[in-house]
């Protein structure tokens, strides 16, 4: 199985969740490095949160390691930190970190209708498809964040899907600039 997701395949999750292929293309763009794995070790990518694990774990000053200091680095980085806390709790280290070419925090199994966290991790393992169908359930628990996807209002969909802080890193310009990008190609087809 292919893990690297195919145009059809966007375009398909597209249709079946009611947007267009370039307001899905414009999300994915945006909000991924344009992969779910790493090109060198072939492992999801991951964001690991210190944050979160002090939330996830509550002992977790009995048992401080090399997560508590992981910042926005790179994978090889990310996994070391995230490892650690693993190792000391897997639930909430796996609750702790974002995951996939997405970004879906893992806190969000249960309500994403997953079993346990660690289905939620083995499900986005399988394919970068299977990651942007976890990003279109987290979108579709939000109505004014699906609403807001389906009419294009980038402000609205930076602030749900990023939070206040999106202007910072102009989410909301980069994502108007792609569905004009992905509009285009798709007109030239």
């Amino acid at each position: 199985m292919n893990k690297k997701i195919t145009p059809n395949e966007i375009a398909a999750l597209a249709q079946r969740n009611g947007y267009t292929f370039a307001q899905l293309m414009a999300l994915i763009e945006v909000e991924s490095s344009g992969i779910g794995f790493s090109e060198k070790t072939g492992r999801i990518i991951i964001q690991f949160e210190p944050n979160w694990f002090k939330i996830e774990y509550k002992d977790w000053k009995a048992h401080q390691g090399t997560w508590i200091n992981n910042g926005v680095s790179d994978q090889t980085k990310e996994w070391i930190a995230f490892d650690n806390a693993f190792a000391i709790d897997p639930d909430a280290a796996m609750e702790s970190t974002s995951i996939g070419m997405m970004q879906v925090m893992g806190f969000h199994w249960k309500e994403l209708g997953f079993e346990t966290v660690g289905a939620m991790w083995d499900f986005a393992k399988e394919s970068e498809a299977n990651q942007v169908e976890i990003a279109i359930k987290f979108i579709k628990l939000n109505p004014k964040l699906d609403k807001a996807l389906k009419n294009k209002d980038w402000p609205t969909v930076a602030y749900y899907y990023n939070g206040s802080g999106y202007k910072k890193f102009n989410y909301d310009h980069r994502l108007l600039a792609a569905f004009i990008k992905h509009s285009q190609k798709q007109n030239l087809s």
